[in-house]
């Protein structure tokens, strides 16, 4: 990759941005319904609702484990007019999830709909448009592609466009399609990050936010003011009609009454500041639940803004947390968000257990009893918790999304108590005995401890697991990757968290799961591994004589 221009970060963020997370290709090619991310989660809580009577700030972005270009890692940028903590993606030079003394603000990814997918009507060497053929526009590149013995071997393409943008076949080959992406033409993501994290108050906050070259994500804010918010920001693209499921699937392309040529503006986009719940949340779902009791109407806002539902049950689990007590301490924040009891369990065990209990099948039997003595939580030493999974899995296919099973579906008019119920308890009951022997089959038992087989490992260190998919409304993320060699490892889920209230001195713990380095020989490859699994944190050194006290290495430039 070396050597690197300024263009090349540019570049790189531009195309992060657009079409690693606006129109990347899950996006485009499968189907949006289905939620197959871990999700992010955030709150921020206001003094009203504060024991402290201070503002606090959760940050816990969801991304891959793996290593690539979307692979989280911690910083503390201090110089002239800037002193900030927190973390950011390989590639970037400013923090997307930062706080300084004064505030702090985090993401989570938003279901807005930023580009437009156009169906093309093809003819001879063009494509209609409003009654005309008209040619494409077309453009000789190239890429280079590493070979086995280190060489680069350029593969030319011709890229073709049409009005809308470039275009593409999807993948059963019959298909043509082009591409409008919103945001094209803002090149100042990377400005308007660094601007955030230089604010000291909610006004220059606000101000850097106006820029709108931050092209998606919900935006989560908190200050030692007090001040709270939640933003469902990004570049929203303006049409005449239609809701977010005509203008998710690709839409008529040979007429420009489809064809947008504008974006919301900042006003327009929904968003709570200092709502008097004393608290917003977000965890992927849809503004319309970012405080409870709700204080979002979908229909004051286009129909194609946002889903109206469902809710997933992470979400659910999330507004829950935030709603148990008036006043929330910083040891009850950092508990709650430690939390792996699955809402799914909660809501579901009891109709399942009352629908079995006539039953004479010996494993059925078996499973109760063993699902009755569950606590609901995915933690290392949980018995049962493989069993519930792979029975809500059967139950709720499509990644924990289905509802299909359910008695009764999600529903806005009662958003934290939907889906339930068991819709066909003998069809339930029999996805139980079809669980018990897929359980034995892929984990040896149906009682094996959680933690033998779900394993936080990276190099020489394996320790005993804890965290459950978020779509069974797990609020500390996992999502599992298959069985390989005896045991199962994250893909996706709890990587970087921090937690600060804007106290004095100011509180602020952390942790980088998989750690903070990749390289070869690093001792920090996976030293952080033993706090993940002891549900632990490490206190943030912000202070400069923190920092200097716990130095390992220093480096003169």
């Amino acid at each position: 990759m070396l050597p690197l221009r300024g263009v090349d970060i540019i570049a790189h963020a531009q195309r992060l941005m657009n079409f690693g997370y606006i129109a990347s290709d899950r996006k485009v090619l499968t189907d949006p319904s289905i939620n197959e991310a871990g999700g992010s989660n955030a709150w921020a809580v206001a003094p009203s609702r504060s024991a402290s009577g201070k503002a606090m700030l959760l940050a816990n972005p969801h991304l891959p484990w793996a290593p690539s270009q979307l692979t989280y890692y911690e910083a503390q940028i201090t110089a002239p007019g800037l002193a900030i903590y927190g973390a950011t993606q390989v590639g970037l030079p400013v923090l997307r999830f930062g706080f300084n003394n004064d505030l702090g603000f985090t993401n989570t990814v938003n279901t807005m709909q930023g580009f437009t997918s156009y169906k093309l009507v093809l003819e001879g060497d063009g494509y209609r448009f409003d009654g005309k053929t008209l040619p494409f526009d077309t453009v000789a590149k190239s890429y280079k592609v590493k070979q086995a013995d280190g060489t680069l071997k350029s593969v030319s393409f011709e890229q073709k466009s049409t009005v809308h943008g470039p275009v593409f076949t999807l993948p059963d080959g019959k298909t043509t399609v082009a591409l409008k992406v919103a945001g094209l033409d803002r090149p100042g993501v990377l400005e308007q990050y660094l601007e955030m994290g230089k604010a000291r108050n909610w006004g220059a906050f606000e101000k850097a936010l106006r820029k709108m070259q931050v092209v998606m994500f919900n935006i989560i804010y908190a200050d030692r003011a007090g001040h709270i918010l939640y933003l469902d920001n990004g570049l929203l693209p303006k049409h005449a009609s239609g809701d977010l499921k005509y203008w998710s699937a690709p839409v008529p392309g040979d007429t420009s009454a489809t064809l947008w040529k504008d974006v919301h503006s900042y006003d327009d986009m929904p968003k709570l500041l200092d709502p008097a719940t004393g608290f917003v949340q977000n965890a992927n779902d849809p503004p319309w639940l970012a405080t409870w009791p709700r204080a979002l109407d979908p229909q004051s806002f286009p129909a194609y803004v946002a889903p109206v539902g469902p809710m997933s049950q992470r979400a659910q689990m999330s507004v829950k947390l935030m709603s148990q007590t008036p006043k929330i301490s910083f040891d009850d924040f950092v508990s709650r968000k430690l939390t792996t009891t699955s809402l799914m369990a909660e809501r579901m065990l009891p109709d399942l257990l009352a629908a079995a209990a006539g039953s004479n099948d010996a494993e059925v039997q078996a499973a109760t009893a063993l699902l009755k003595g569950w606590d609901h939580r995915f933690e290392p030493d949980s018995r049962a918790a493989l069993l519930f999974e792979t029975w809500a899995g059967l139950f709720a296919p499509k990644n924990f999304t289905d509802q299909s099973n359910y008695a009764v579906k999600w529903t806005l008019d009662d958003p934290l108590e939907t889906p339930r119920g068991l819709k066909d308890p003998t069809a339930a009951v029999a996805m139980l005995k079809e669980a018990v022997a897929k359980t034995k089959q892929l984990y040896g038992a149906i009682d094996r401890p959680f933690g033998d087989v779900s394993r936080f490992h990276i190099g020489d260190v394996s320790v005993p697991a804890n965290g459950g998919f978020g779509n069974t409304g797990v609020f500390r993320t996992i999502t599992w990757g298959p069985m390989k060699n005896g045991e199962r490892m994250p893909v996706h889920g709890e990587t970087w968290v921090s937690m600060v209230e804007f106290g004095t001195p100011m509180k602020a713990l952390g942790l980088m799961s998989y750690g903070n380095s990749s390289q070869p020989g690093s001792r920090h490859n996976s030293d952080q591994l033993q706090l993940l699994a002891d549900k632990k944190f490490r206190t943030l050194w912000i202070s400069r004589a923190d920092v200097e006290g716990h130095l390992e290495e220093k480096t003169a430039f």
